[in-house]
């Protein structure tokens, strides 16, 4: 393929199909007016869990399927995966939680008391039963998009801040996310918020989802006593910090957990708006020579593999993608 390619946007879904055309040998372009994967994407602010069977309890199930060999590209692509599986749990109340959880998903064991103070000591004696997930996986997001940065940089091709000169010819990839709302009227924000907690005590390997009719939360470890803790999703465009009522569940809801974390180290709190489709399903949308990829939801490091691979059979195959529009 000789045409070059600009790729609009450095966020998970930019870079991956940077990752995925470059290595194919296409020549390309990727400008960003931040310059690259950072706190004003929301990329940045992602979870990181690779966790196609939970998110199969409201998800489609091609969410499932196509995510299912996330973890395996990302670590093909670099970058640090862990391979601990999900921890799903509920406080005795909420133990219904629990049952519902299972009848919605695939790939869990139901763990007793005792086994699950065996995979989880810090947890030991706090409750009743567990979910296990095995074959589910985690990353740092800002650790695997700095490696993704990084393996392109390795083969000449620097994010632009600016289209000097602007792109003419050739295929434009439009992985603006939001800001492509200016050619894909259907996009919608969905809100998250989340906080970075320094907690040495409890020590847990695996991310923990801890179920609650109001506040769900998910705790994902990232080594040396670091966590990401996040929960909320609302129907909401806005970007600015999150408001003192969302911070307050979050942290009460990880103390409900355990009550060790109430004397972690709160190190970062922060909030963004993920694009998404009406159906939650991301999509890939040609318009004349350009082609959106957009609408991952909460699912951006899951699916963005998948959809990177997608694109790359477009162009190079001619191979009409499963989520086409």
């Amino acid at each position: 393929m000789s045409a070059e390619v600009t790729i609009l946007g450095a966020g998970v879904a930019g870079l991956t199909v940077a990752h995925e055309l470059a290595g194919r040998g296409v020549a390309l372009r990727i400008i960003d007016p931040a310059g690259g994967p950072g706190p004003e994407g929301c990329s940045w602010w992602a979870g990181g869990m690779l966790a196609p069977y939970c998110e199969g309890e409201t998800a489609e199930e091609s969410v499932v399927r196509l995510g299912g060999d996330a973890a395996d590209w990302w670590r093909a692509a670099g970058a640090e995966v862990t391979r601990a599986g999900t921890l799903v749990l509920a406080l005795g109340r909420d133990r219904s939680e629990l049952d519902r959880f299972a009848r919605r998903t695939r790939g869990h064991r139901r763990l007793s008391a005792e086994a699950l103070d065996g995979l989880e000591p810090a947890l030991a004696g706090r409750f009743t039963g567990a979910l296990h997930l095995p074959r589910e996986a985690h990353l740092d997001p800002r650790a695997a998009l700095t490696t993704l940065r990084r393996g392109l940089a390795a083969r000449g091709l620097a994010i632009e801040r600016d289209a000097t000169p602007a792109p003419t010819g050739g295929t434009v990839i439009d992985c603006r996310g939001l800001a492509a709302r200016d050619r894909l009227p259907g996009l919608r924000g969905v809100r998250g918020e989340m906080a970075i907690l320094r907690a040495p005590d409890p020590a847990l390997r695996r991310v923990v989802r801890l179920l609650h009719p109001r506040h769900p939360l998910y705790l994902v470890p990232r080594g040396d006593g670091i966590y990401m803790l996040g929960a909320t999703q609302i129907e909401s465009d806005g970007r600015g910090p999150p408001s003192l009522r969302s911070v307050a569940e979050l942290l009460n809801a990880v103390y409900a957990l355990h009550p060790a974390f109430a004397e972690a180290e709160v190190l970062e709190i922060g909030a963004d708006a993920r694009p998404a489709f009406a159906d939650n399903l991301p999509r890939i949308v040609r318009e004349g020579d350009r082609i959106h990829v957009n609408g991952l939801f909460r699912h951006g490091f899951l699916l963005a593999p998948a959809l990177a691979r997608m694109v790359a059979g477009l162009l190079l195959d001619g191979k009409q993608p499963e989520l086409m529009q």
